[in-house]
This record gives structure tokens, C-alpha cells and sequence, in this order.
């Protein structure tokens, strides 16, 4: 069966940034996130050899969560400038290194994952999610691994309950109850991982927690009373989309050839002179002829 391998590029981009040493070209253009990137989208054309992919990012602007709640990602700093110098040449680098780029308005990158991911399970497809972002292990099921190239991970459904203390079921909830401080949706107070785990055990779901709230003591118990009235939100906002109107579907993704002439002029601009040496030498792997010996094999 078909592989669809879905990378949440505007994780990588932030992780590769914040995690890399300042590198720059000659020219004292910042190169580092686009390399690193790009090294992780090399790294994952070697691991799975998916016949179908995509590189999804986040469009500019705001999305159907702000209107929602006005606050989300509030406390998110100003993009950098090194890191917002960087965006458009990735962006070229990553379509000419035969991945197709999909960014979306008024959505979030997850979103389109999540919508994509869908289809591809419903079609019987094997689908491969390449993120740092927690919240894609709700994606997890039968046929859907979440993989962080970072960290070397790969979690099934067992792996997500073994991280996490719940299955990717629950995952929701658990967000709801501890809230998501990378997008400034608060959780209930003082409800960190493992009361949110002893209480969706011990009740089986938020619902069933909810509907028993009066009945849960301790000063945490009174908290959680008093965020009753925002949990549905808060599920709303952690809850990734998976029913977009999108206009490409799975099967409109294959890996494509390599475009060699801007490949090679991104890594002059860039400096990659390792990756440029293989170019010119013909030892670059294109990720359309990976995907070709997969569908073969």
C-alpha cells in the first residue's frame, strides 16, 4: 500500500533555528535553519521511502483559532529576522529537493496534516507524520506513526500511551486539562501531566471527568471546577482539523524529480559546498527516484 509522509515544516524550521549554531555564508546571510531542514528532509527520504509527500507550513497571518480565542499565541514573540530571512529560500530549496509545499490561509499547518492524514487512512494508505509537535500524536492510529527526527522517536499508539500515560485518544483531553503553553491555551491550574493522567484514567474520558466534577477534592479539584466554563473551548483549540476543503488530496502529492539547476543555485547562495559537490557529481539522490525503488520493492 501507498506511504503518504507528512513533514511539519514550520516545526523543523523553529527547532532548526533555535537548535543550530549561527551559520552564515560570505555574504553574512544566516544559513542555518534552511540546513538543518534540509538535512531532516534528507534523513527522512533515507527512512521511509514514501511514494507520496509533502512539506507543510504555516501561511502568514491569522487562522479560525484567533477568532476563537483572541489570546492564542499571544505571548508569542516577534519572528526573528535571521529566522524570517531564512523562510524563502527554504521554501525554494525545499521545492526544487522535489517535495511538494503545501501552505494553507487562515488554517494551520496541523490542520492540513490533520485533514490529509484522514484521507490517506480512509484511501488505506500508511501515513508517516514528521513533526516536534506534540499535538499530532492525537493523529496516531492503525497505519499512522508520529516520528521527531530530533529526538529520534517514533511512536505508534502504544508509543504514544507510553510517552504520554494515555492513548492517542485521550490526547485531547489531556491537553485540555494541562493546557498548551507554546499556543497560550491555559489548562486547568495546577493540573500538570500526571493529575491529567489520574484523572482520565481513573474516569476514562474529560466528559466523564467533567460530569463528575463536584465530586473530585483537593484544591486541584476546585480548579478544575472553576475552568469548567472554558474546557470546551480549550478542547476546541487543541483539537486538530482533519475536515478541510483542501485542493489537493494524497494522491496529488508523489515525489517528484529533482529540480538540479535551482538546486544548484541554492547551494551556491547558501554555501552547502558538500551538497553542491554531489550535485555536480551525480551522487545527489533524487527523492522521486527513492520513492520509484520503493514502489518496485
Amino acid at each position: 500500500m501507498p506511504t503518504l509522509l507528512l513533514v511539519d515544516g514550520s516545526s523543523y524550521l523553529y527547532r532548526a533555528f533555535h537548535a543550530l549554531p549561527d551559520l552564515r555564508n560570505s555574504a553574512g546571510e544566516p544559513t542555518g535553519a534552511v540546513r538543518g531542514v534540509l538535512s531532516m528532509l534528507r534523513r527522512l527520504e533515507s527512512d521511509y521511502k514514501a511514494e507520496y509527500r509533502a512539506c507543510v507550513f504555516d501561511a502568514k497571518g491569522k487562522t479560525f483559532r484567533d477568532d476563537w480565542f483572541p489570546d492564542y499565541k499571544a505571548q508569542r514573540p516577534p519572528m526573528p529576522d535571521d529566522l524570517r530571512a531564512q523562510i524563502e529560500p527554504l521554501h525554494e530549496a525545499v521545492k526544487a529537493e522535489g517535495w511538494p509545499l503545501l501552505m494553507e490561509e487562515g488554517v494551520e499547518a496541523d490542520d492540513v496534516i490533520g485533514t490529509l492524514t484522514r484521507q490517506a487512512v480512509e484511501a488505506g494508505w500508511e501515513v508517516v507524520i514528521s513533526t516536534g509537535d506534540k499535538d499530532l500524536t492525537q493523529l496516531v492510529q492503525p497505519g499512522v506513526r508520529w516520528v521527531n527526527t530530533m529526538s529520534e522517536e517514533v511512536l505508534d499508539e502504544a508509543g504514544v500511551t507510553a510517552k504520554f500515560g494515555v492513548p492517542p485518544k485521550l490526547i485531547v483531553d489531556y491537553l485540555t486539562l494541562i493546557g498548551d503553553t507554546v499556543d497560550n491555551v491555559p489548562g486547568v491550574e495546577k493540573c500538570g501531566p500526571k493529575t491529567a493522567v489520574k484523572w482520565l484514567t481513573e474516569y476514562g474520558n474529560l466528559d466523564n471527568l467533567v460530569a463528575s466534577a463536584d465530586k473530585v477534592g483537593g484544591k486541584v479539584g476546585e480548579n478544575l471546577r472553576k475552568h469548567l466554563d472554558f474546557l470546551p473551548l480549550g478542547r476546541k483549540l487543541v483539537t486538530v482539523v482533519t475536515d478541510l476543503k483542501l485542493p489537493v488530496g494524497p494522491a496529488d502529492l508523489p515525489a517528484r524529480e529533482d529540480d538540479k539547476a535551482a538546486l544548484a543555485a541554492i547551494y551556491r547562495r547558501m554555501e552547502f559546498k558538500g551538497w553542491l559537490k554531489e550535485l555536480e557529481e551525480g551522487t545527489h539522490r533524487p527523492a522521486a527516484s527513492a520513492a520509484a525503488d520503493a514502489a518496485i520493492a
